[in-house]
């Protein structure tokens, strides 16, 4: 239904494509993967037809409608969060529009009456509405709506009231409701919680269109995509399975890749010395000519350039107190604009021990980041007391974090400014762990993007040497691979940890407790997460 046949795709002297080729067949549901700036959006772009390559063709069969969701929301302004999502329904909108003005040109007694031609219209309009099931339009916006975390409440809100996240919502209920033979989705997860992740993976299951997305939640994309197409090296290459499977099988062919390699180096090793040794004789002249004919023809095999990654680990931290915090009738409020105050939750009580890895859970909006903030004592509880225990040094996370750097300075000045005591070589090591090499760590931070901004919030958390660790979503906009040197690095860690993520995969291979602020209150599951979805029945 979609294709790229032999594209070819570049920017100045930067090569994304050379020769790359790309199927999506009706009902496939594809995850699309590969390192930042290998040419995944541009992929989604020339699909859409946003971008046309600068060789070869893309191909989108007739009667192919595509629905494309990307970070660039764009504008929206003039229409409540109904209307924004109620004009991405595409034809059936327009033709409900058409109907509703036919009708009030009908209704209105001093209107000129309509035409014949205007009454057959509007049996056609009416019996195609039908048929496209328009009469259940509303009903389907409200149900992704309420499916994406915007309640009743806020239908009828501006859509320029909402904040950039809750934009973003919008935009994707919009892409939604259309319900186009071919979804291309980029980075769905992005500003949702695990709640609204788990009604979203729910939807797409049941979505009976073409699928193609990213997403650099694991568990998200295997348990939605059959099969996995990897942008890297100037090519799309296809897998027949999920993205399990991919890694695997990523590893197999690169070892045959491998091998093919060392068999041709061999090989031309051989011929090279022959040609060499043989060059000034004229007896073998022809054999010397026809093996540098033959070096010329042959297609050489290349390995794949190797990937950086972000490699660290957490060092030996000082041992604290067994109780690293303990919660006392905890309570926290907040000031409302039109007076009085909002209880965010009350009555807490608990202890987090030294060792814990805890996951904070809860709806959007219950105060996990309102407790990690009233523990780490960036907000004043309005009552009880939650004191650090003895030897306890906090490195906090917040989603939020990269605010708390300086635009003005250099990655490098910035952790400079905060490690004052370490040599150039020893900053310059940390950085290049979290891939800020050579020129790199000399750009400014007001340039960042919302990764690259993490990472080094990361690189200043390393190295702060806190043993009680507490982060709030550390996972956004770091990709997959990045995300699990992450993990791994949280499982080795020998202090504490509090974390707040809707990554689950990430929850599961790491959590121990699990503590759900949930109405108000919390309850405390003595168990890792699975254990913790099965007693909540989540």
């Amino acid at each position: 239904m979609i294709s790229l046949c032999k594209v070819r795709m570049g920017y100045g002297d930067r090569i994304l494509f050379k020769n790359a080729d790309f199927l999506v067949r009706p009902g496939d549901k594809i995850g699309l993967v590969g390192p930042n700036g290998a040419g995944k959006t541009t992929v989604f772009r020339l699909m859409a037809g946003l971008e046309r390559p600068d060789d070869g063709e893309v191909v989108v069969e007739p009667g192919v409608v595509i629905g494309y969701y990307s970070q660039d929301v764009g504008e929206m302004r003039g229409g409540s969060a109904m209307d924004e999502t109620l004009s991405g329904a595409g034809r059936v909108f327009e033709i409900g529009l058409e109907l509703r003005d036919l009708e009030h040109r009908m209704s209105d007694a001093a209107a000129a009456p309509l035409s014949g031609a205007d009454m057959d219209r509007y049996g056609r309009l009416q019996t195609e509405f039908l048929h496209l099931n328009g009469y259940g339009l509303e009903q389907r916006a409200e149900e992704i709506l309420s499916g994406l975390g915007i309640g009743a409440d806020r239908w009828g809100d501006p859509a320029e009231s909402f904040s950039g996240g809750w934009k973003m919502r919008i935009a994707l209920a919009r892409i939604l409701l259309l319900e186009p033979s071919a979804l291309l989705i980029d980075e769905p997860t992005n500003h949702l919680d695990v709640e609204t992740i788990v009604w979203l993976e729910g939807w797409l299951k049941e979505y009976k269109g073409a699928l193609v997305m990213t997403s650099h939640d694991r568990e998200f994309m295997t348990r939605i995509c059959s099969r996995t197409a990897e942008v890297a090296d100037g090519a799309v290459t296809s897998y027949s399975g999920d993205y399990d499977f991919y890694l695997r099988e990523r590893e197999v062919r690169r070892e045959r890749l491998v091998a093919s390699y060392k068999r041709q180096q061999a090989a031309l090793e051989k011929d090279e010395e022959f040609i060499a040794r043989f060059a000034a004789r004229a007896s073998h002249a022809a054999q010397v000519q026809s093996r540098v004919k033959m070096i010329e023809k042959i297609e050489r095999v290349e390995l794949p350039r190797e990937r950086k990654s972000v490699k660290f680990e957490f060092g030996p931290v000082k041992r604290s107190g067994d109780v690293v915090v303990e919660m006392k009738d905890l309570a926290k409020s907040w000031p409302m604009t039109g007076g009085g105050e909002r209880s965010v939750f009350s009555g807490i009580s608990g202890i987090v021990a030294r060792g814990d890895k805890i996951a904070v859970t809860g709806v959007n909006g219950a105060g996990k980041s309102t407790l990690l903030k009233v523990i780490t004592g960036r907000a004043e509880p309005t009552a009880g007391s939650c004191p650090l225990g003895a030897g306890v040094t906090v490195g906090y996370l917040s989603q939020y974090s990269g605010d708390s750097l300086d635009p003005s300075l250099t990655i490098f000045e910035e952790l400079q400014s905060r490690l004052p005591r370490e040599s150039v070589g020893t900053i310059k090591n940390l950085l290049g762990a979290f891939l800020f090499s050579g020129d790199d760590s000399d750009k400014r931070v007001s340039v960042l993007s919302g990764g690259e901004r993490t990472r080094v919030m990361l690189a200043c958390l390393l190295s702060s040497q806190a043993n009680f660790l507490v982060l709030d979503e550390p996972t956004n906009h770091l990709d997959i691979a990045t995300r699990e040197v992450l993990l791994d690095a949280l499982k080795a860690f020998d202090g504490t940890v509090m974390i707040v993520s809707h990554d689950r995969y990430f929850l599961r291979h790491l959590a121990s407790r699990v503590f759900e602020v949930d109405r108000g209150a919390l309850r405390v599951y003595e168990g890792d997460y699975e254990y913790y979805e099965r007693k909540s029945g989540r």
